[in-house]
């Protein structure tokens, strides 16, 4: 399915690096770089809001709905991670390049073909460390936040952990929703209950 065509679309950027002069004549190499950056840059601003020039939660419902994925997909969690996103819920131009380049697509069915190998890639030892830690700071959505509350703790448990351990994930949920003492988790919390989901048999 194509991008969906809206009023949310505007003109791509010319881009600096398809601009040559006389004595600079382009490598097909060259040729072949801009237009897969053109093609990003198109893809991007299909799902863009124009007047503030980056994706936002809109766009990303329209995105995952293009590619027939809930936006609450786990998957969608870890395209946010190859993106390096910043911001919850808001993808910027620089950040949808250098993801895109990393995930080598540059077309929605290229982006929806690539999403189980991107599973595979988080879920490996060496990166799901890091995407967990990701999945917690992406969730701190004011300056200074350090804490993220129980009810969302619970959420992101489940979405992240759930594939793996869910049985460990369930009683670490029923415990955090009786439990009185604690109202918000912070990093090393949050980073316990994985080893603890590794460790605890």
């Amino acid at each position: 399915m194509p991008p969906r065509a809206s009023k949310r679309k505007a003109t791509a950027p010319q881009n600096s690096s398809s601009i040559t002069s006389a004595d600079d004549s382009p490598t097909a190499s060259d040729k072949t770089k801009t237009k897969k950056t053109d093609r990003v840059d198109s893809l991007f601003d299909s799902y863009a809001n124009s007047s503030l020039g980056i994706i936002d939660p809109e766009g990303i419902e329209a995105l995952c709905s293009d590619m027939n994925v809930e936006h609450t997909d786990v998957r969608i969690l870890m395209f946010a991670w190859k993106l390096k996103a910043q911001r919850q819920g808001y993808f910027t131009r620089d950040e949808w390049r250098s993801g895109m380049k990393a995930l080598k697509v540059d077309s929605l069915s290229k982006l929806k073909k690539g999403l189980p190998e991107l599973e595979k890639e988080v879920n490996t030892p060496e990166n799901f460390q890091d995407f967990y830690s990701y999945a917690f700071r992406y969730c701190l959505t004011e300056e200074k936040q350090k804490t993220v509350d129980i009810e969302s703790v619970c959420e992101l448990l489940n979405l992240v952990l759930g594939s793996q351990f869910q049985s460990k994930v369930d009683l670490l949920i029923e415990y955090l929703k009786i439990q009185s003492d604690y109202k918000a988790i912070n990093l090393d919390q949050w980073m316990g209950f994985l080893r603890f989901c590794k460790e605890v048999s």
